[in-house]
């Protein structure tokens, strides 16, 4: 094997072979939480990376981590690994691979580029050479070509070179697994779904206790939450996976396991009711979400009701509320200060006793709430930055709160002794 073959799957290599490398792309910040998933379902040799988490598993185990895995933005199925410093290489490379285990003629393809800290700057015109190289390899075996289709391609081609270390990849998700197909209607400035099925896992938060959005929107927090803990699988529904137009699709395998997924789907007529409400004072924004819980199969288990934030009164006491304010970026606000300011105020006389978690990008803005949080998260909300804040609100003042603790550590100390 030539020095520049650094390589997990040799070129030639069986596309069937029985236990290989994936690569589960996500979010930044969650991948700790993401490398959970995997290893529910049986994967080994877990390993997580920036905004991605690899494992080892089979053939059944990428068709379970496509419907299964509510934090995973796309799984990947690596098929080889290579240096390339320059053009030349990169398009020899990968020209070399066995593309007839992979597509025909008949197929049409894409190749979506990510390129970072490397010689290579022109994603584009890389994405070009890529196809070329495999182009020229299927006509030269055959004596046709597949041709390119960007939005719906047979064959959908991933190749992301870092540092001139290249590793192209098959992607059998094709449409990003973030898109579940409920959400149809929203707002101006969405929460997308995975970042909020994230968070959700980030909190801990598992049903227990109640749940409240009180800036719901179109309900994206109040919907992930009915489909974590009711295990409803949403991306099923009409989802066309990139490999089920694989040449070793097995389409009797794929047919249990959506089976088996969806025999465990939430029951309408159960009777453990779970409470997650979502507030809003726009009517609109209501009728959207409750539009998309009945799409998500969870309109039974949540609850949307028009309230304003600031003046109305609802049941708040020992839950957990979890909402996305506007930042003042997509959505505009005329005081983001004083907007911030009054979140902290009313949260203070109407959430006592409750978990407080807001995720903003408007770093300064929050600063007028004028609450000490208790927990700092990273996260992203597209191309922003963010910060998931957590805020305990302690019936009494805050110091009275850690008084009571200290004593009543002092007392478990002193019984025990």
């Amino acid at each position: 094997m030539e020095d520049n073959q650094k390589t997990n799957s040799a070129p030639n290599a069986n596309v069937n072979a029985k236990i290989f490398r994936m690569l589960a792309k996500t979010l930044y910040g969650l991948e700790d939480v993401l490398a959970e998933e995997p290893e529910f379902l049986g994967a080994g040799n877990i390993e997580t990376h920036n905004r991605a988490v690899s494992f080892t598993g089979n053939q059944a185990l990428l068709y379970r981590a496509n419907i299964a895995c509510r934090l995973a933005t796309r799984i990947l199925k690596p098929i080889y690994e290579f240096k390339a410093n320059n053009e030349k290489e990169l398009y020899r490379n990968v020209n070399r691979i066995d593309w007839s285990q992979y597509l025909t003629p008949a197929h049409t393809i894409a190749i979506d580029t990510v390129i970072s800290h490397s010689t290579f700057t022109n994603s584009l015109f890389v994405a070009q050479r890529a196809k070329d190289a495999i182009v020229d390899h299927i006509r030269k075996k055959t004596g046709d070509r597949p041709t390119v289709d960007v939005k719906n391609p047979d064959v959908r081609i991933n190749l992301h070179i870092h540092e001139n270390n290249a590793t192209l990849s098959l992607d059998s998700s094709g449409e990003p697994l973030s898109r579940r197909g409920y959400r149809l209607e929203a707002g101006e400035a969405p929460i997308g779904e995975v970042l909020a099925a994230g968070i959700l896992d980030i909190i801990g938060w598992n049903g227990e206790i109640p749940l409240i959005d009180p800036m719901c929107g179109s309900g994206t927090f109040v919907i992930e939450a009915a489909l974590k803990v009711n295990r409803v699988i949403p991306t099923t529904k009409g989802r066309d996976f990139a490999f089920t137009r694989w040449q070793d699709f097995d389409e009797d395998l794929f047919n249990s396991i959506v089976d088996a997924a969806e025999s465990v789907n939430f029951d309408s007529d159960s009777e453990e009711q779970i409470d997650i409400s979502g507030y809003d004072i726009d009517t609109k924004q209501l009728s959207y979400a409750e539009h998309n819980a009945r799409r998500a199969t969870v309109s039974n288990c949540t609850d949307f009701e028009q309230q304003d934030f600031f003046k109305d009164d609802y049941q708040t006491q020992d839950s957990v509320a979890v909402f996305n304010p506007p930042y003042n970026q997509r959505l505009s606000l005329e005081d983001a200060r004083e907007f911030y300011k009054q979140i902290g105020n009313t949260l203070k006389a109407k959430y006592s006793g409750s978990t407080v978690y807001i995720i903003t990008s408007n770093l300064e803005a929050i600063k007028a709430v004028g609450l000490k949080a208790t927990r700092k998260v990273t996260l992203y909300n597209g191309p922003l930055e963010c910060r998931l804040l957590e805020y305990q609100m302690f019936k009494g003042k805050r110091k009275e709160h850690l008084q009571t603790e200290a004593d009543q550590d002092q007392s478990q100390t002193e019984s025990s002794e």
